[in-house]
């Protein structure tokens, strides 16, 4: 399909991997455009029954590639915010989210079920690809963390509406606010995961197998009524998370938050 996400269908099932391996499947405009392209194939693609999304080699995805934050660190509001087809900010008119939304968003968008095979890094920009699936197979020593905060941004890749839908209020403020690490464990007994397994592909894959076995009908229909239920507030929320990121990128404090990161020392901030 590209040289950043493969597809392959066997059995009903379709096996989707980020395949950036020496980058921990960072996410970069070829990347988001690659997922984003992905997730609109399988949309209609005929047979497909169930999807298994992982991510090859030691991580599921590390979030944003490292060039996103030395365009920030160095001032240039347009490259790290994007607009152009290709970058993240890119909105299409038929869509409720721009690009780096839809990369999260188009798993729900996928009328059959998503399950993501967490292992390794899932921080950033990949924890909240692996939000947007349906279910969540983690190996127990994943490391996850909803990072943003840390670069002076905020979740905004449908990240705050979907995980307002898994945790409490309070739990979700936390992780946003610190933007602490936490491991598959503490992701489990959260509710951020599913299941826990040692081998998360492989139990991923067996899942996907057991759901392509059932009515497609029935389970097709069945994801549209929970689906129907938990998102009637997208829309809005998808476009505050635009506004909200769109006020911060470029700013003192945020550029400060890159510098201070870069430079490890203690941040300064403008009140």
């Amino acid at each position: 399909m590209s040289d950043r996400v493969s597809i392959t269908i066997t059995d009903h099932v379709a096996d989707v991997r980020m395949v950036r391996p020496d980058k921990r499947n960072a996410l970069d405009n070829a990347m988001f455009s690659a997922l984003a392209d992905a997730g609109e194939q399988l949309k209609s693609e005929p047979g497909v029954r169930a999807v298994v999304l992982s991510g090859e080699g030691s991580s599921f995805c590390a979030g944003l590639d490292f060039s996103t934050f030395s365009a920030m660190a160095s001032g240039d509001r347009a490259a790290a915010a994007g607009g152009n087809g290709d970058s993240p900010g890119a909105m299409k008119e038929d869509r409720i989210t721009h690009l780096g939304q839809q990369v999260c968003w188009v798993w729900q968008e996928i009328p059959v079920p998503v399950i993501a095979a967490v292992h390794g890094h899932a921080l950033g920009g990949g924890i909240q690809i692996a939000l947007g699936a349906d279910i969540r197979i983690v190996h127990p020593d994943t490391q996850f963390s909803v990072r943003e905060v840390h670069w002076g941004l905020v979740p905004d890749m449908t990240g705050t509406l979907m995980l307002s839908q898994l945790v409490r209020a309070d739990v979700a403020k936390d992780l946003v606010f610190s933007a602490r690490v936490f491991d598959g464990r503490e992701a489990f007994a959260l509710g951020l995961a599913t299941r826990l397994s040692d081998d998360p592909y492989d139990d991923a894959h067996a899942m996907a197998r057991e759901i392509a076995g059932r009515s497609p009908d029935a389970v097709r229909g069945a994801k549209q009524l929970i689906n129907g239920l938990l998102h009637e507030k997208a829309a809005a929320q998808f476009a505050e998370e635009r506004r909200v990121i769109g006020s911060l990128v470029g700013g003192k404090n945020q550029v400060e938050a890159v510098m201070s990161n870069f430079e490890k020392r203690p941040a300064v901030w403008s009140d």
